[in-house]
């Protein structure tokens, strides 16, 4: 019993972050901030059908004396 008294301190604030974390986990988001997500969701999507320009870089890799020569 002298343990559980001793230890009360700690046993509170373990008590208390388990309830913070169950209680962030278990939160749902209420429904009109979903629906008002989801709306601004769709006003910003792109169209990525369109042609989208695309730059390829095609390099050969320099060697140790060609490096050496660039310092």
């Amino acid at each position: 019993m002298k343990a559980i008294i001793k230890n009360m301190e700690a046993i509170f604030l373990a008590i208390a972050a388990l309830t913070c974390v169950t209680t962030y986990a278990s939160a749902e988001i209420p429904k009109f901030k979903a629906r008002q997500a989801a709306k601004l969701a769709a006003a910003h999507t792109v169209d990525l059908s369109k042609d989208m320009q695309v730059v390829v870089v095609s390099a050969k890799r320099l060697s140790a004396a060609e490096k050496a020569a660039l310092n």
